[in-house]
């Protein structure tokens, strides 16, 4: 395998453990995975919520355990592959917490759920690879062209994110009820396309990964022939000793039915995909959850309206509370059926991968 360089450094596998919040990709996994030469993500959907006083000082809380995570995961890296942040735009305080990751020490940002036009701009001068999350090449082309225009910078690589991924995802819920969402392998040539044209404009390098249902080599090696530099991988990552979740957490993911994944509306104002969990059934039902305390972390939630605290549902699931939390997961979830370590994931993957090639 030839290294692939995003920005200054570089990952000697061509993988991207997904960052998944709240509490499930923190320092641990995150270090194991650049230990093993990829790039680990930490998100930054509150870190901090272990901690006692988190509810009334959650900000405080969340900007100094993301620092905290970040220099847990580079000590595990010992200066092997890379470790980076994964920040969504809905996040009323984000760009303080780009701003913490970049304190922190991390080699990258990803920024997804919603456009980040912004993130050029508060990174600034910092020695940091910064990526978008794209669903469609439309979104991709506004992203590049706002970024030259206003910062004169360009992505230092780009996550596509097709219909297949957990969380939250970038298609309206109509489309993915209906399967009319554009596959993974068509968004990835518009992309692809478009991200050329960039490229030979300003004599620039822009690695594409994908996301959104690659769970093996065999998915890895079908995207790196058609000109990929590799891929994301989230919920695979779930089923190891080394994610920072709580093991009851990680056992609601053993042994899983296809039928047990399934598609929800998010208070983000996206919709999303999650283990069908007593949670879920009560949405389904159109309970609604009365919310105590609010933290006032997203933009787009309105605790007056919505049915459900995310974050309060997040931290249940990541503590392994099965009745009251959200559990999000990936379509492919129900192929795992066993813990293991993070080295042996990576070894499977790219030993299916190098037997394609």
């Amino acid at each position: 395998m030839q290294t692939i360089k995003l920005k200054n450094k570089t990952i000697q596998v061509p993988i991207i453990q997904g960052g998944m919040g709240v509490g499930i990709s923190l320092g641990n996994l995150a270090g194991h995975v650049a230990q093993c030469g990829g790039l680990g993500v930490i998100s930054t959907a509150h870190t901090g919520y272990r901690l006692d006083d988190f509810w009334d000082n959650f900000l405080e809380d969340n900007l100094t355990e993301l620092k905290n995570e970040i220099r847990k995961a580079k000590d595990i890296a010992q200066g092997k592959g890379m470790v980076g942040i994964n920040v969504m735009v809905a996040l009323r305080h984000y760009d303080k917490m780009v701003r913490a990751a970049i304190e922190g020490g991390a080699d990258a940002i990803i920024s997804g759920a919603g456009l980040p036009m912004e993130l050029p701009g508060i990174v600034g001068d910092a020695d940091i690879a910064i990526a978008p999350i794209v669903s469609s090449g439309k979104a991709a082309r506004i992203i590049c062209q706002a970024w030259k225009k206003r910062h004169d910078r360009l992505p230092d690589f780009i996550v596509i994110e097709g219909s297949k991924a957990g969380g939250h995802l970038g298609f309206s819920y109509q489309e993915l009820i209906e399967q009319k969402e554009q596959p993974l392998e068509e968004i990835f040539k518009d992309v692809q396309g478009i991200i050329k044209g960039f490229e030979e404009k300003y004599q620039a390098q822009i690695p594409i990964f994908v996301a959104g249902g690659i769970y093996s080599g065999h998915d890895l090696r079908k995207f790196t022939d058609m000109g990929a530099a590799g891929a994301q991988i989230a919920t695979r990552f779930i089923a190891t000793y080394e994610c920072d979740a709580s093991p009851e957490f990680k056992k609601h993911y053993i042994n899983v039915k296809p039928e047990d994944i399934v598609l929800i509306q998010s208070t983000v104002g996206m919709p999303g995909r999650a283990l069908r969990s007593p949670f879920i059934e009560r949405r389904e039902r159109g309970e609604v959850d009365h919310i105590s305390r609010c933290v006032v972390c997203l933009r787009p939630c309105d605790p007056r309206v919505v049915d459900y605290c995310i974050t309060k549902a997040l931290t249940e699931a990541a503590k392994g509370n099965w009745e009251e939390g959200l559990f999000f997961c990936g379509s492919n979830g129900y192929r795992m059926d066993k813990i293991v370590h993070v080295k042996e994931v990576i070894d499977e993957i790219m030993s299916e991968y190098q037997s394609n090639g």
